[in-house]
């Protein structure tokens, strides 16, 4: 099996086919589509490479949306676009060039940089897709999901999962910027999108240092026991960056005393998880983070189902389907289904990325191809 695709149901077809038809034969065929075409038929034969490819072939492109334009941007769109009910948020999706203008960063997934000015307020709303806030640089922002208000600062992942309440409010003079993800293609295009509003501020505008649910459930290796049943989405309201950061120091810290502890030689990782079930944080998103030594160069690597990082620290290369783009701080990545990438560290090189692998996985659709490797593996992890 080809890996990239080269060969084609048609051109193996073709290499068949003995001889073209007459034109007896022609004027028949004509004949037949222009009536499958009036009955709202389309013969399949015709289709099969777009329907039935060879191996993926994703209408999305990689690409790179640079943090030195986007942050300008919503800083423009502050002092032009007020939040309130109705626009709901000051948000800015990234739009995938090979998604003829459809605001998605990839099929399944919706990436944007909201931003929210001093002493604004966000209103409540609760929707189907499930959505989480990763925080490059800023603070003063809480967000209150059911009525719990959470602190958001630089380097933590804050989720809200589908169908809760949230909004966000500002006590500080200064703006705030970060990065939401959602799922919001793939829920439009299953046709399973609900959107409720909510107050018009927010349901609680205490400023808590650490929020009710992290208080109820981020002590490591500790659960309560009022709380035994399993939830679709994380519990948790925000995992915090001194706890990431320090995860990913002693993965490296043990590597150098000669311990088994990174996914790859100088490369420290972790996953955000569900503590009631140690999965996926939300049933549509994987997020993760990643720390590659200076020097350190992944592998190529394809995978069915589509990512999107961010840069949080550090300056590197990300080559996608051979092209090398070098990228630094706040910098997004998109890198769609089956496209070949790897990553390149020049300093140490901190990354934050989500994807939508739990869907894949669950379907049994997943499957991985690392340069080198032989054969194709599915992906269990």
């Amino acid at each position: 099996m080809s890996i990239d695709g080269e060969v084609t149901h048609a051109s193996a077809h073709n290499a068949m086919v003995a001889s073209e038809p007459t034109p007896e034969e022609a004027a028949e065929l004509e004949s037949m589509y222009a009536t499958m075409a009036r009955e709202n038929m389309i013969p399949f034969w015709t289709q099969l490479d777009e329907l039935m490819p060879m191996v993926p072939s994703p209408a999305a492109v990689p690409h790179v949306w640079r943090w030195s334009t986007l942050l300008p941007l919503a800083e423009r769109a502050g002092q032009l676009v007020p939040v309130g009910r109705g626009g709901e948020r000051r948000a800015i999706a990234l739009a995938n060039p090979g998604l003829k203008g459809l605001p998605y960063a990839t099929p399944t997934l919706w990436a944007a940089i909201q931003y929210l000015g001093g002493h604004e307020v966000a209103p409540e709303h609760r929707h189907s897709q499930n959505a989480f806030r990763f925080v490059v640089e800023g603070e003063g922002v809480w967000t209150v999901v059911n009525g719990d208000p959470v602190r958001m600062s630089r380097g933590d992942f804050l989720l809200t999962p589908g169908w809760n309440f949230h909004g966000h409010h500002n006590e500080t003079e200064k703006p705030m910027a970060w990065i939401d993800g959602l799922d919001i293609p793939f829920v439009h295009g299953m046709d399973a999108g609900f959107f409720e509003f909510g107050t018009e501020r927010v349901t609680d505008e205490a400023t808590p240092d650490i929020s009710r649910s992290e208080r109820l459930w981020s002590h490591p290796g500790l659960r309560p026991l009022s709380r035994l049943e399993n939830t679709v989405s994380s519990p948790i309201g925000a995992y915090r960056w001194e706890h990431t950061d320090r995860a990913l120091t002693e993965q490296l810290a043990l590597e150098d005393e000669g311990h088994p502890a990174t996914v790859g030689q100088g490369h420290a990782a972790i996953r955000y998880v569900n503590p009631t079930t140690g999965g996926d944080v939300m049933p549509t998103i994987r997020a993760e983070f990643h720390r590659l030594r200076a020097g350190v160069q992944t592998r190529t690597t394809r995978e069915v189902g589509s990512a999107v990082y961010q840069v949080f620290e550090g300056e590197g290369a990300f080559v996608l389907d051979g092209e090398r783009t070098a990228v630094g701080k706040g910098d997004m990545i998109v890198v769609p289904s089956w496209a070949a990438w790897s990553i390149e560290a020049e300093t140490q090189f901190d990354l934050f990325k989500f994807g939508d692998a739990p869907i894949f996985e669950r379907l049994h659709f997943n499957r991985t191809f690392i340069e080198g490797d032989t054969p194709m593996k599915e992906k269990n992890q």
